[in-house]
């Protein structure tokens, strides 16, 4: 399991070029989960 995390961590990092890339990236996921989390609420 620690081996994949690192393994995904450093996939992560080798496809932004900065930080800030990084950064947004990252934030791109969230806001994509959050928004399939609000689409499978019953209410």
């Amino acid at each position: 399991m620690k081996k994949t995390l690192v393994l995904v961590f450093l996939l992560a990092l080798s496809a932004c070029n900065t930080m800030e890339g990084m950064g947004k990236d990252i934030g791109a996921a969230g806001r994509a989960i959050t928004g399939s989390a609000s689409s499978a609420k019953p209410y």
